[in-house]
């Protein structure tokens, strides 16, 4: 049967209709099967205006105003110039107005120039809206102001990375349009100029930990601006500094008062809808498993706020970010449901509910623009969100008026109109690599499918693998100058979560949709959407902690480039490699293996760890975590750095999978930070920790990870002594009198004196010369002489105890510190200092990660 629109052509006659016919019977008289050259040619005569218009937008944003007015008229006066030379040329040549394509570039010129002209001007309004109006002035003289702003975007919550004892301020950030503005002079100023606010939020503890919808973690009160909706104004009180960078905001408003938002206008009412909607899709996720629980909500709505440092890194990993956030693929898959799979696109039938229920064309195209209207309000207008729905609408206009439709026509015609609209869109990262995916889904994809279907791959598994690997092909270059690394299990680890990303996808929508009304269902979708939410967590910490998942590489431009040449010469390489499939599987144990790095392989190819090692201090950056060797796989880790991803992967390549006890020296950032990696995926006995619970949030970090592993936590102190395998130990500090009150966290740290065999060490955590002096006066002082090695307290810093250093003698003095710290660590002076009592000094910013060796005479060690 045959419907309105469909994409035939009425005029044709019967003798076509037999054609078409034979056309469905060779396709095996499969729905949706027509053949694709129904549709000819794609056509590219909007991708070079498109082009054109988006580098036109990313130069003249900043550019003068006579830069901007010079380059319209110019481009105007051309394209008046070529068209007029092309309409002189059909009056003169006869049969001109109808025959061939020899005029096309002629007029394509001159649809560049005029994209140019156009995306010019859009540019330099744009950019001359950041340099009006009392703003940019305010901000030269860091002036506080009262202002009265209009929210344009979701806040957000950033967690900076720790770079010392503790984090920075957790801050909430929001991006708003200031409508007016009252200065200290009494002046009220009316204008409309993009800002960044930044409200520093304190963390306030709460005696509820169940608050599972808190924008921090588990037993921290969210803060309310973090509840704030698009549309709403709200009153502050802020300094307003210059933005960092070049960006779309005229200025920075710092807000002095971040306790409540003064709330003067309220939200619109759609985004009261979304709100709602969104706050029940979080309320219905609260029950599920801790990664399902933060995944879900980011991929249905791009709803981040759950999301874990340590998750979001190994999403970043895998290059499995873009599965956070809010992209083309999730409209996709809810106008699959509608309208068919998109490969149908350029045939001329469909699938998907709307012809199975008998709904024409043409309501199909309002219903797909309702939900496109409805996803952008709901999962806010973010890059990849207006790319995704300027693409929806064009095919969903091409489906209204049957007339025949190209993807990739769509896909320019989205850029063009997008950077036309908002001209920053030019100079997003996340717009960039929105486009090159789905450039390389329409482009490379389908070919790269079809050649290794030739080669006898199952179709199903060869679509999902050209799509994984052109993807990955095309933004590899745009992901290392932003990460300045390289992932080598990115392909596979998409592989593994395509099939997941879909039904988590619709039933979260689902869940979504019904929370408003009907919670219990809600409930029940969200644990249904869990499974396949997990898996996605589960493929992504699992790839990430695999030792070789990358490798670094130059973040910069020249640096892209370098990857796009080895790109290419790779698959240039990979067509060769093809004809030979013993080749093709050697090649890709060898990648298997420098992924995996089994431990016993990587110890004969790179001699780390060596064998017998005793102790061992990872290269963590600006911080501590070291390991005691106890028997094969088994180890006492003694603090955990700053980051979970770096020590896991030192844990990973010295083959521990077994740790009887975890010891936290103190509570600092940079020594406890790390821990989840420390935990993940292996059997942990215990964790001990300093008595003294300061800093307060980093205590209460350390005890919600231990109570979410079911890992106990007891108190050091002087005088304990443990034993496991062939390693014994004692604590030395701090003293169990608790009316000795230690001057701060690193005073409190815990001091051990370890046996390994015949090997003595001394490891002083971050204790300072006050408490360094106390411990030379304790019971413990005396056994501290004459050991073989010493962890040097707090980094080598420059305060240390000589007589403690004397007193220890060590032989061999390691320091754990980050390359080019801004501390000065290590010091200099202790650095001399331990030299001149015959010491030798190794540190992992100069060394990288050390291992110690043997005993007595043969005591030795290792660079990673």
């Amino acid at each position: 049967m045959r419907e309105e629109g469909e994409g035939y052509d009425d005029r044709r006659d019967e003798g076509r209709h037999g054609t078409r016919a034979a056309v469905h019977a060779a396709s095996g008289g499969r729905l949706g099967a027509a053949h694709p050259r129904q549709e000819g040619p794609t056509d590219l005569r909007l991708v070079p205006p498109a082009l054109a218009a988006w580098a036109t937008s990313a130069v003249m944003l900043d550019a003068a105003p006579a830069w901007v007015t010079g380059t319209a008229v110019g481009c105007l006066v051309l394209a008046g110039v070529l068209m007029t030379l092309r309409v002189g040329r059909m009056g003169r040549v006869p049969g001109a107005m109808t025959g061939g394509r020899s005029g096309w570039p002629a007029v394509t010129a001159a649809a560049v120039l005029v994209c140019v002209a156009a995306a010019a001007v859009s540019a330099g309004l744009h950019g001359a809206d950041l340099r009006r109006g009392p703003l940019p002035g305010l901000a030269e003289r860091y002036a506080t102001v009262i202002a009265e702003a209009e929210i344009t975007s979701d806040p957000r919550l950033v967690r900076p990375r720790v770079r010392g004892p503790a984090p920075a301020p957790t801050a909430v950030l929001i991006e708003a349009d200031v409508r007016r503005v009252e200065t200290r002079d009494g002046a009220t100023l009316v204008t409309r100029t993009p800002v960044l606010m930044v409200v520093d939020v304190e963390r306030r503890r709460s005696s509820s930990a169940s608050s599972a919808s808190s924008a921090f973690s588990a037993g921290d009160r969210p803060s309310p601006w973090l509840a704030l909706l698009p549309s709403t104004r709200v009153r502050v009180t802020a300094r307003v500094v210059p933005p960092a960078d070049g960006g779309d905001t005229a200025a920075v408003l710092r807000v002095r008062d971040p306790k409540v938002p003064e709330v003067v206008g309220e939200p619109s009412a759609a985004q009261r809808l979304a709100g709602r909607l969104r706050a029940g899709l979080r309320e219905a996720t609260d029950g599920l498993a801790p990664d399902a629980r933060a995944l879900l909500p980011g991929l249905v709505v791009g709803d981040t706020a759950r999301i874990t440092p340590e998750l979001d890194e190994a999403f970043k990993e895998t290059d499995l970010a873009h599965t956070l956030a809010v992209s083309g693929s999730n409209l996709t898959i809810i106008l699959v449901l509608l309208v068919g799979p998109p490969g149908l696109a350029q045939r001329v039938e469909r699938r998907g509910l709307a012809p199975r229920l008998g709904i024409s064309l043409r309501t199909t195209a309002l219903l797909g623009g309702a939900l496109t209207l409805g996803f952008v309000i709901v999962c806010r207008p973010d890059p990849s969100v207006l790319r995704a729905a300027a693409c929806g609408a064009v095919a969903l206009l091409a489906l209204a008026t049957g007339r025949r439709r190209s993807l990739i026509p769509a896909l320019a015609t989205a850029v063009l109109l997008l950077v036309l609209y908002d001209p920053w869109l030019s100079r997003s990262y996340g717009f960039l690599l929105s486009v090159l995916a789905t450039g390389a889904l329409l482009t490379l994809a389908p070919r790269w499918s079809a050649a290794l279907r030739a080669r006898r791959v199952p179709p199903r598994l060869a679509e999902a693998l050209a799509a994984a690997a052109a993807a990955q092909a095309l933004c590899a270059p745009v992901v290392a100058v932003l990460s300045a690394r390289v992932s080598l299990v990115a392909v596979p680890c998409n592989l593994l979560v395509e099939f997941a990303i879909a039904p988590a996808t619709v039933l979260g929508f689902a869940a979504l949709a019904t929370a408003p009304w009907a919670m219990p269902v809600a409930k029940a979708l969200a644990w249904c959407a869990g499974w396949p939410a997990g898996w996605i967590a589960d493929v992504a910490r699992t790839g990430a902690a695999l030792p070789g998942a990358g490798v670094d590489w130059p973040g910069s431009w020249p640096g892209a480039a370098l990857l796009a040449l080895a790109t290419v010469a790779l698959l240039l390489a990979g067509r060769r490699l093809l004809r030979h499939p013993w080749w093709c599987g050697a090649c890709g144990v060898l990648l298997l293996l420098a992924v995996v790095q089994p431990p016993p392989l990587t110890r004969v190819v790179t001699g780390w760890p060596p064998p017998g090692w005793r102790f061992a201090m990872c290269d963590v950056g600006q911080g501590d975590a070291t390991v005691l060797a106890a028997g094969a796989g088994t180890g006492v880790v003694v603090d955990a750095g700053p980051d979970p991803v770096l020590v896991d992967r030192c844990l990973r390549t010295l083959g521990i999978t077994r740790i009887p006890l975890v010891v936290l020296t103190h509570f600092h950032a940079d020594h406890v930070a790390g821990l989840p990696g420390v935990l993940r995926g292996r059997q942990v006995g215990a964790i001990e920790t300093t008595a003294y619970q300061e800093p307060v949030d980093q205590a209460e970090f350390v005890r919600r990870e231990a109570a979410a592993r079911g890992v106990s936590v007891t108190r050091a102190a002087a005088g304990e002594e443990r034993r496991t395998g062939g390693l014994s130990w004692r604590v030395v500090w701090p003293p169990a009198d608790p009316t000795v009150v230690p001057e701060g966290p690193n005073d409190a740290s815990v001091a051990l004196l370890v046996r390994s065999a015949g090997l003595r060490l001394l490891l002083l955590g971050d204790l300072e010369p006050p408490a360094q002096r106390a411990l030379l006066r304790s019971p413990a002082g005396p056994l501290l002489g004459g050991v073989d090695v010493l962890k040097v307290a707090h980094h080598g810093s420059a305060y240390q105890d000589p007589g403690l250093l004397s007193r220890a003698a060590p032989r061999l003095a390691l320091i754990s510190a980050g390359a080019d710290n801004t501390y000065g660590h290590p010091a200099p002076g202790t650095v001399a200092a331990l030299r001149a009592m015959g010491a030798v000094v190794l540190s992992t910013d100069r060394d990288g990660a050390l291992a110690v060796t043997g005993e007595g005479a043969e005591l030795g060690v290792a660079g990673d």
